[in-house]
């Protein structure tokens, strides 16, 4: 035999409930008995319950009564024939004078007991199913309604009662052996005491009631008709990447049920359990879909680590500590003892080794009557100062990894915490049990989504980790670097595991948000049709605001105001990729700011583009360095701009036109004098020294002006390319002695024992700089390695698509992070 539950979403309509008459036609099995239990319609015991505490404060219930009366006869007018409407008509309305006349004396007492409260409750399973009955009576035949109050039998608990199971089990197997064969519609959540008083069972009380169904009939399973498709990896609504899980032990299970996944209730499983009956979550709204199968015989699968991540999202931590507590005998029974006494739930405890402190969580409503009962208990110790005022801490939540396979998987507190570092979600406390089949943190509550879908990432790794990017600039670069994310999105997705989502656009106009990400082919559109007025301050804000998991500011401007923000972006544990060199050519102590802020924080300062656009110069040397390389020299053609130049600056073409043609390939920046007067370079060559070690400034960087002063002077851009052109006789002069001699002109950039230089040189053949083409950079590394031959990194050094690759690749390092 089966047991079947449905839950209140599963009766919530009449759509829904001829949905679960035609499930429980499938499931039923020719010439056997069923057991359906039903709770209240979804949202009617929450009304019932507010309609008795309005009704012991003297307030007005009659319209929620009314209003409950309506939805249950509006469900009987669209569910069942007209001749079989009135007797169900008839039944309700003796149950809601019931109601009514319990409403009353609440109301004219002013009191509401446990006791009241659970005769009120009870109207809601009662009504629920006695609908469901007779509808399936318009359908099978031998359908009976039982009202569970009359085999399930309990102690005087009102609001969570205990279960007498042994006579429980017996009334059960006499009602179904007396009613062999027939369909039985059972009322959950309620039962009664020795004298037939209503008592209830408590949250989830509905699948305690199948379980203890399942139990005394050793049924072949029991099913869990719910709204989500079984259990799954963790909240749907904080972690939309959450899977199914196709199976679960029952130690995962309420471990995972303990700590917030309200699909199912700890204690349902424990009859199941004893018996080791099997049962299945499965969706009323999609009755195809297998479901999560909870069983004891669950095989290990390596592929999950972990089988699911669970919160509890408001909690209060209490704090106990002082030297009284040290080596203290019985000390923790005393206070857990305490608050046992007073009914008060203790979800997770941690204590020092030293025996210094205790921390443990409970709800938020119980704090305070928690720290004034230890105030009492312990007044003498609080008096004496060996023991400290509790402190109660708010706003925070629980985040557990639930699985069996995590004691035979090393490192799975190090991916938790990694991930959790990461973000910058700081740790309160942990509890992990000797088991291992959980590890607990309490966290910010604010954290907790950002921390679950980081945590789900780090875990479930057939799932793509996504990156959550912040841009800023949207000029050449910034537009090649959108048009690359699409068109690589599916092969990045595939290839890296990784899903890039931008989740905020600025220029110096317009900004826009949009944390489930903009969409790339349309994203002008969206910024000039939804963007709000730019302000950098607050794009950082916001930014920080929407605390979204693995974030990433790419800065693709050349202006100095962002650099401003990047130690408060590092400091929200946000990770930088920039092609903008101001920030790591400014003043040493600020370079080296950002370095230590973002090891601080463990998050990645990535920027490559800084000196060879796409080249790997920066990831170069760093892999020398970490692998104990030293660095005896570079020397480096760093200026795609100028190597154009150069490279085209040849035959009777003029200075002039080479450098404005440059200029319209985009390989320049806005004002070609920075890469003319060698300050781009420079600061290029000062961003090597630097990775290198060396703790240099600006100034120390010895340039050799290629540049006329005239060319300097001018005032406008167009005041230059005057200038340039008046000064054709000087470069003519100059490109004319190089070619006599069999020369080429190179501007070229050395680092040598500490010291920096960049000086226009003339260099024959036998030098690795004379064959160049196009914008390439060259770079050569003489290292303790590569004493005899340098190693060299040579390709195009300089254009958006190059630049925007460098972005891209950089984006890449971080998601592998």
């Amino acid at each position: 035999m089966k047991v079947l539950k449905f839950g209140g979403t599963s009766v919530g309509s009449a759509e829904s409930i001829r949905t679960v008459i035609d499930i429980i036609g499938q499931e039923r099995e020719p010439g056997s008995g069923l057991v359906v239990v039903t709770s209240a319609m979804s949202g009617v015991t929450n009304l019932l319950a507010e309609m008795a505490t309005n009704a012991a404060a003297g307030q007005e219930f009659t319209a929620q009564l009314a209003e409950l009366e309506s939805r249950h006869f509006d469900a009987v007018k669209q569910l069942l024939d007209i001749p079989h409407q009135n007797p169900v008509y008839t039944r309700l309305k003796i149950y809601f004078n019931q109601l009514e006349d319990l409403l009353q004396g609440v109301f004219t007492l002013r009191e509401l007991t446990a006791k009241t409260r659970d005769h009120i409750l009870s109207f809601g399973e009662r009504c629920s199913t006695l609908l469901l009955s007779r509808l399936a009576l318009q359908h099978f035949q031998e359908v009976l309604f039982v009202d569970a109050t009359e085999v399930i039998k309990t102690d005087s608990s009102f609001g969570q009662a205990k279960v007498n199971t042994g006579l429980t089990d017996l009334l059960i197997r006499n009602l179904v052996t007396e009613n062999a064969g027939k369909i039985l519609l059972v009322t959950g959540f309620i039962a009664s005491n020795d004298a037939g008083q209503v008592t209830t069972l408590g949250r989830g009380g509905s699948d305690y009631t199948a379980a203890l169904f399942g139990a005394a009939l050793q049924a072949t399973e029991i099913q869990i008709w719910t709204d989500v498709n079984g259990m799954m990896t963790a909240d749907p609504r904080l972690v939309k990447k959450a899977f199914s899980l196709p199976e679960l032990t029952y130690t995962e299970a309420m471990e995972l049920s303990y700590f917030g996944a309200k699909v199912i209730y700890p204690p349902t499983m424990i009859p199941a359990f004893l018996k080791r009956i099997p049962i299945v979550i499965k969706n009323t709204f999609e009755p195809t879909f297998e479901g999560t199968f909870i069983r004891h015989d669950v095989k290990a699968n390596n592929n999950l680590p972990i089988k699911g991540i669970s919160s509890i999202s408001q909690i209060s931590i209490l704090n106990l500590q002082g030297s009284g507590m040290v080596g203290k005998a019985g000390f923790s029974g005393r206070l857990f003892s305490l608050l046992a006494r007073e009914q008060i739930n203790v979800i997770l405890i941690t204590q020092s080794s030293s025996e210094h402190s205790i921390t443990f969580a409970v709800q938020p409503e119980a704090a305070e009557k928690a720290q004034k009962l230890i105030i009492q208990e312990f007044e003498l110790e609080l008096l004496a100062q060996k023991l400290d005022a509790p402190v109660i801490e708010g706003n925070l939540a629980i985040l557990a990894i639930v699985g069996e396979n995590m004691k035979q998987t090393p490192g799975m507190s190090g991916r938790l915490f990694n991930a959790l570092g990461r973000n910058g979600v700081n740790v309160r406390a942990i509890a992990q049990g000797s088991s291992e089949y959980n590890i607990s943190v309490i966290i910010s509550a604010t954290d907790l989504a950002k921390a679950m879908n980081a945590v789900h990432d780090a875990f479930f790794t057939q799932f793509n980790k996504t990156l959550h990017v912040f841009c800023l600039g949207t000029g050449q670069i910034g537009k090649t670097l959108f048009n690359q994310l699409q068109q690589h999105g599916d092969y990045l997705q595939q290839n890296n595991s990784i899903q890039v989502k931008i989740a905020g656009i600025s220029n110096t106009r317009q900004m826009l948000f949009n944390s489930d990400g903009l969409t790339l082919d349309t994203w002008q559109q969206q910024l000039e049709q939804h963007g709000e007025p730019a302000d950098l301050a607050e794009f950082v804000a916001r930014m920080k605001s929407m605390n979204l998991p693995n974030c990433v500011f790419v800065d693709n401007t050349a202006s100095p105001q962002p650099i401003v923000c990047y130690g408060d972006v590092f400091k929200a544990n946000i990770s930088i990729v920039t092609c903008n060199k101001i920030g790591n050519s400014g003043p040493y102590s600020q370079y080296k700011k950002f370095k230590d802020t973002a090891r601080k924080h463990g998050v990645d300062f990535f920027y490559e583009t800084n000196v060879g656009a796409g080249l790997p110069i920066i990831r170069t040397l760093k892999d020398l360095m970490s692998s104990g390389d030293r660095v005896q020299k570079i020397e480096a053609i760093l200026s795609g701009t100028i190597s154009y130049i150069f490279n085209n600056f040849k035959g009777y073409v003029s200075f002039h036109d080479v450098v404005k043609t440059a200029q319209e390939k985009g390989y320049t920046e806005p004002d070609p004098r920075d890469d003319l007067s060698g300050k781009d370079f420079m600061r290029k060559i000062l961003i090597l020294a630097r990775d290198a070690g060396y703790p240099m400034e600006a100034e120390e960087v010895q340039i050799e002006n290629m540049l006329p002063q005239a060319c300097l002077d001018a005032q406008t851009v167009d005041d230059f390319y005057a200038a340039l052109k008046a000064e054709d006789a000087y470069f003519n002069n100059l490109k004319q002695q190089a070619e006599s001699s069999g020369k080429v002109l190179r501007y070229i950039g050395k680092l040598d024992n500490g010291q920096a230089s960049i000086t226009l040189q003339m260099v024959d053949e036998s030098h690795p700089f004379f064959s160049m083409s196009g914008s390439d950079n060259i770079i050569a590394f003489t290292t303790d390695r590569y004493r005899e031959r340098p190693m060299v990194v040579k390709g195009p050094g300089a254009g958006a698509e190059v630049t925007a690759a460098g972005v891209f690749a950089d984006l890449i390092n971080v998601g592998a992070n």
